[in-house]
């Protein structure tokens, strides 16, 4: 039951990251109307670094793709890792109202980095 509950909530997670990724390409969702204005000036920040949006796009869809893939899953979580924490640190900062989502992805990565925490063992040994 646990691994089917990891399965839906790995394949949600990755299609949430994927569904970002691409919009930075095709803009295909609107802004909000009522985005507070620290966030308006924070999107149009990052805006005018204009390498920063499509490198996070292409993070968010590799990793994703990743993510999705129970092979690959230990690679996909460390690769949207630091965009998980730039979500949240958003969302703490900027847009408190995003804060149960950003929370939930959270949980949903690091539930993923511990399931898998025997593939990073390689990394930190000498």
């Amino acid at each position: 039951m646990k691994q089917k509950i990891l399965f839906v909530a790995c394949l949600l997670f990755a299609l949430m990251y994927i569904n970002a990724g691409l919009n930075k390409f095709f803009n295909y969702m609107p802004m909000p109307a009522d985005m507070p204005e620290s966030m308006k000036k924070l999107m149009a920040a990052f805006m005018e670094i204009s390498w920063l949006m499509p490198l996070v796009g292409v993070v968010e869809v590799i990793g994703g793709i990743l993510f999705m893939i129970p092979k690959y899953r230990a690679l996909g979580a460390i690769t949207v890792f630091p965009v998980t924490i730039g979500i949240l640190l958003t969302n703490i900062f900027n847009a408190p109202s995003g804060l149960p989502i950003a929370l939930g992805l959270l949980a949903i990565n690091l539930w993923a980095i511990l399931e898998n925490k025997e593939k990073y063992y390689p990394m930190l040994k000498r």
